[in-house]
């Protein structure tokens, strides 16, 4: 994967190498680490091929000054988008402030940049809270609540017959870490194509050609190993210093039997004696979580259908002479080499 650069003016490239953008949404104690989750995730799938990243993000999110500095250091405005085009865009989520989407800080730049996404793109993924918040500035549909957080490493199956699911197996997992859903009725009376549900959880992800093929994950297929240990330490400190009320659910068909008790003989303690010092007592647990390859191999290969949909469409557009149906059969045939490190 080549260094980031400047974004490419209209017929300033000069390769065949796929440009893709990244805006990082995440919050700031997450924020390199999603950097480096995508960055694994696309060097995986790349199969070889030349991918020049380039990193940006929405002025509106507030952001602490180490944040900033790395922001100011490596990343771009979403605004310097104008007047330019990329292959593909990446769109993370973030964590809601709001109880409404229209009310988030950065509302009006996600819809602009959804609107500069339809026809400046193939193909944009749109992911986890940006994917609700694409969806509701494009159909009006809002999501719902969940009773409870739909938090685990989840069997997502996907259907098959489409260049995206190509590959993908039956047994599919994905990890998911969300509050909050999409009504399918809604979106598949809307025009949307579901290719992949959450294990009666509603949709894990789902495709719409506005323009661009705009595609929606609700799931965290590029997560590390360790990511949902991350998010459950998280909100047990933030339970034990009083920033939430509940304790918060484990996280599904991660942990073994021992390490669920170990971690309900802690609930127990924390629900009983609810001090910030109680935090340090949670085990680390690092060694016990799901193995990376429970997704890892579905992942890569979504995330390669997806480069090879932008590889065709790049072909088309630069006129290879292969027609993009003829470069995306040659492109499936090959096979992604795959890296299960955490």
């Amino acid at each position: 994967m080549s260094r980031d650069t400047a974004l490419p003016k209209p017929g300033e490239r000069e390769s065949s190498a796929l440009v893709i953008g990244l805006v990082n949404n995440m919050p700031d104690s997450a924020l390199e680490a999603t950097e480096r989750q995508f960055r694994v995730l696309l060097e995986d799938a790349a199969k070889g091929r030349s991918i020049d990243l380039r990193l940006l993000a929405l002025p509106e999110l507030p952001r602490g000054a180490a944040a900033r500095a790395t922001l100011s250091a490596r990343y771009q405005d979403v605004r310097e988008l104008a007047g330019t085009r990329l292959d593909g865009l990446i769109v993370t989520g973030c964590e809601p402030r709001s109880e409404r989407l229209a009310d988030e800080p950065y509302y009006e730049s996600l819809a602009a940049l959804l609107e500069w996404a339809g026809s400046h793109t193939s193909s944009t993924i749109w992911s986890c809270l940006a994917a609700h918040a694409a969806v509701l500035c494009l159909d009006g549909i809002d999501r719902q609540r969940f009773d409870e957080k739909l938090f685990g490493i989840l069997p997502c199956p996907a259907k098959v017959g489409h260049g995206l699911t190509v590959g993908l197996g039956s047994a599919r997992r994905v990890p998911h870490s969300r509050h909050n859903d999409l009504p399918v009725a809604e979106l598949t009376a809307k025009g949307y194509e579901i290719l992949a549900h959450a294990d009666g959880s509603g949709a894990d992800f789902f495709v719409k050609r506005a323009g661009s093929l705009f595609v929606f994950l609700q799931g965290h297929p590029e997560y590390d190993r360790h990511a949902l240990l991350r998010e459950y330490r998280r909100d047990i400190s933030r339970y034990l210093s009083g920033e939430r009320t509940h304790y918060p659910h484990m996280p599904q068909y991660y942990f073994d039997a021992a390490v669920t008790q170990a971690l309900r003989d802690f609930e127990t303690q924390a629900l009983a004696r609810r001090e910030p010092a109680l935090s340090a007592q949670l085990p680390l647990l690092e060694q016990y979580c799901a193995p990376e390859a429970l997704w890892r191999t579905d992942s890569v290969r979504l995330y390669a259908n997806w480069l090879d949909l932008l590889e065709a469409e790049q072909a088309t557009r630069l006129g290879s002479g292969a027609t993009a149906l003829e470069r995306l059969g040659a492109a499936r045939s090959r096979t992604p080499s795959v890296s299960h490190g955490s």
